[in-house]
């Protein structure tokens, strides 16, 4: 079980996965009758346990069709001396390392590139993977969907910086002195603080959960 999130959701979760991929190889009707009722009952859960309805349970499940895997979220460290970038986002006006949802087609580099790009308005390199993590360790407002995060150093290519619709604020912050709070299932202190010890070393290995 992910440490931080209720059993509900994680059966609700492991349900729904089943369901979708039950769905994907039904060979009858008899099959996907079993499997759709599966996902119904899935949905019940979380919206027994939140504040969303059933049908915008369905609605968000219906957006992973087939054979479910984990999403994957990129993220940017990016450092100027003893500083770092961290954004302000403005869905919850709290702090996190620049990134998002990796696009299908994209490379984890191009896309941990574009998001920087798009967030901060800063052009940057991906110069190594600083750790892969299990992105639901942490209770947050309804984590629908397991993720991975893919944390990554970036070279800066340009000096400019630029808030998005996505952020309010964008800035280089000492390590000692960072701005909260945090965006929790955007990023958490460890992802910072590995990043930090892997910028300070360069051949450090890369973190996994």
């Amino acid at each position: 079980m992910s440490e931080g999130v209720s059993r509900w959701l994680e059966w609700a979760r492991e349900i729904h996965a089943l369901a979708e991929t039950s769905l994907h190889y039904a060979k009858n009707t008899f099959e996907r009758t079993r499997a759709e009722r599966l996902r119904e009952i899935a949905a019940e859960i979380v919206s027994t346990h939140s504040v969303m309805s059933k049908q915008e349970v369905e609605v968000a499940f219906s957006a992973q069709p087939g054979y479910i895997t984990p999403k994957v979220d990129v993220r940017g460290a990016v450092f100027r001396e003893e500083k770092i970038l961290l954004v302000r986002e403005r869905l919850d006006d709290s702090w996190t390392l620049p990134g998002g949802w990796a696009d299908v087609g994209e490379s984890p580099r191009v896309a941990v590139e574009r998001e920087v790009l798009e967030e901060a308005g800063l052009s940057v390199r991906a110069t190594k993977l600083v750790g892969v993590y299990d992105a639901n360790r942490i209770e947050t407002a309804l984590p629908l969907y397991h993720a991975y995060k893919l944390v990554f150093l970036c070279e800066p290519l340009s000096d400019e910086l630029s808030t998005s619709s996505e952020t309010s604020e964008v800035g280089f912050f000492p390590f000692d002195d960072l701005p909260h709070p945090l965006s929790a299932h955007r990023t958490l202190p460890r992802h910072l603080d590995d990043a930090v010890a892997s910028y300070h070393d360069p051949i450090r290995a890369t973190g996994f959960d």
